[in-house]
């Protein structure tokens, strides 16, 4: 197939914690692959695909439609990068998580073949369920301003695909966690800050109890479902879908491991894990237990997790580690 005939992926927010591992992912493929962020991103090493790596403020809408030239396929990973209980009442907040999706329907939505645009949504959209595991079934409810914004520019999304504009597929995330794929941890989530809190000897906190459950991804589990969104887009179009790995785990249990990790790796005792109360600004959906049912999207697409959580708790100890030790040379 010639350079011209190889379809066009951008990855939108290419540069950041998930949007580097879905770039990892297909650049194995023979795609032209043009990875878009705000910071500079070296292209994956040994990439079999033509990667084009660009700069650009997705905000900026002439930039945007640079981005998108001659595209058949986005995938959308763009939030804000401020922290998501800063969106209530936030401009910047709503111009990145609904503002550029709208951008890039008008920009795309006038093609004789719709192109495809794969969503980063989140499974806190339907706020606090009546009944756990989640499947897509239940209504949404969103709770927060974070949540309402995602929601906003999923329906966007949808209302597009149903125009016939766009084929677009929203998934929606979990927690999600893990190393980078330049063997770096750099996630801002809660395992990343208590694998950092733990190598310095600090206690890792738990509000109330700690038996509070969620249903963790790892971040390559998670761009491999990107990829598999692409793969089965036409079956896919016009409606949301769960990712996750069946099961909720307490946060309790998820801490402790990581502290007799960090322990055995270092020679010393495991950090303390302590429960503590909730801070004032703690949100119901803090509080409330989380697994998701993703069979529908299993069913379709033939994805499924495959790291176990214990092996991709260790890959994050290792991470860390080997970042740490770099910085020291």
């Amino acid at each position: 197939m010639s350079d011209e005939h190889r379809p066009l992926v951008a990855v939108l927010g290419g540069s950041g914690f998930v949007g580097a591992a879905v770039v990892e992912a297909l650049a194995r493929r023979p795609i032209r692959l043009r990875t878009v962020g705000r910071r500079p991103q070296p292209a994956p090493a040994g990439a079999v695909a033509e990667v084009e790596v660009v700069r650009a403020d997705l905000t900026a809408r002439a930039e945007l439609e640079a981005a998108l030239a001659g595209v058949d396929t986005v995938v959308h990973l763009l939030m804000h990068t401020a922290d998501w209980r800063a969106a209530d009442g936030n401009a910047a907040a709503e111009q990145v998580n609904v503002g550029v999706l709208r951008d890039v329907v008008e920009l795309l939505g006038n093609r004789e073949r719709p192109p495809v645009i794969v969503f980063a949504g989140s499974t806190s959209q339907a706020g606090l369920p009546e009944r756990m595991p989640m499947d897509g079934s239940e209504p949404d409810r969103p709770t927060t301003a974070y949540d309402v914004q995602k929601h906003t520019a999923e329906q966007l999304l949808k209302a597009a695909t149903a125009a016939g504009l766009v084929r677009g597929v929203s998934l929606r995330l979990p927690t999600v966690y893990g190393d980078s794929p330049r063997g770096r941890l750099t996630g801002r989530g809660v395992i990343s800050t208590m694998v950092r809190k733990a190598f310095a000897g600090e206690e890792l906190t738990l509000w109330n109890d700690g038996t509070v459950e969620r249903d963790l991804l790892y971040v390559h589990d998670a761009a491999a479902a990107f990829v598999a969104g692409i793969d089965h887009a036409d079956a896919l179009a016009g409606r949301h879908w769960l990712l996750g790995t069946g099961q909720g785990v307490p946060l309790g249990d998820v801490l402790r491991t990581i502290a007799a990790l960090v322990g055995d790796h270092l020679g010393r005792p495991p950090a303390p894990v302590v429960c503590v109360a909730p801070p004032d600004f703690a949100k119901a959906t803090d509080l409330n237990n989380v697994s998701i049912d993703s069979s529908k999207f299993r069913a379709v697409t033939g994805w499924q997790p495959r790291v176990p959580l214990a092996d991709a708790l260790r890959r994050c100890v290792d991470a860390y580690a080997a970042t740490a030790s770099a910085s020291l040379k």
